[in-house]
C-alpha cells in the first residue's frame, strides 16, 4: 500500500453548494444534466455475446441523464464493461473482486452520488419538483424575521 501523498479520490468530493467558491479546483465548473435523461435509441452493444440481462440493463442505462455525457465522451465500451461486471456481481455466487470493480465503474461513470460529485455533474431539477419547491421556499422566507423585527420596546424606569 502506498504511503503519504494525495490519491485520485482522496478527501471529500466537490460540493456544488459550498459557501467558498474561489478555490482553483472549482474553476472547472459543474455540468448540469437533463432530468429527462438521454433521448434516442441506445448505441449498439460493443462487446461479444451479450446476455439478455446485459441488453436490458444496457438499454436502461442509456436512458439516464449521465448517458448524455457518456455519449459525448465516447464511453460506450466503459458502460458495456460496467454492465458486464454488474450482471456478474449481482449473482449470488459472484466474486467479491467483481463486485468491487462494478462499484468502481459505477463511481467513474457517475452512477453513484459520490461519482456524480467527483465528475462535477448535477441533474437539473424536474419541472414538477421545481413547482413544488418554489412556494415552500417563498413561504419560509416570508416567515423569517430579521433581528430588528424581533426587538421590542420596553418601557423604562416606571414600575420596574
Amino acid at each position: 500500500m502506498p504511503k503519504g501523498g494525495a490519491r485520485a479520490v482522496s478527501g471529500p468530493p466537490p460540493d456544488p453548494n459550498a459557501l467558498r467558491r474561489n478555490r482553483p479546483s472549482d474553476q472547472a465548473g459543474w455540468t448540469t444534466l437533463p432530468a429527462e435523461g438521454r433521448q434516442g435509441a441506445e448505441p449498439d452493444w460493443p462487446l461479444v455475446s451479450p446476455a439478455d440481462r446485459e441488453l436490458d440493463l444496457w438499454e436502461k442505462l442509456w436512458s439516464l441523464p449521465q448517458a448524455v455525457m457518456w455519449e459525448a465522451m465516447g464511453q460506450q465500451d466503459e458502460v458495456a464493461m460496467y454492465v458486464r461486471c454488474f450482471v456478474e456481481a449481482e449473482r449470488i455466487d459472484g466474486r467479491i473482486d467483481i463486485k468491487k470493480l462494478a462499484r468502481q465503474y459505477a463511481d467513474s461513470l457517475g452512477l453513484s452520488t459520490q461519482g456524480m460529485l467527483r465528475n462535477r455533474w448535477k441533474i437539473a431539477p424536474a419541472a414538477e419538483v421545481v413547482a413544488l419547491e418554489a412556494p415552500a421556499a417563498d413561504a419560509q422566507t416570508s416567515r423569517r424575521r430579521s433581528a430588528r423585527d424581533r426587538l421590542r420596546v420596553v418601557p423604562s424606569g416606571e414600575g420596574a
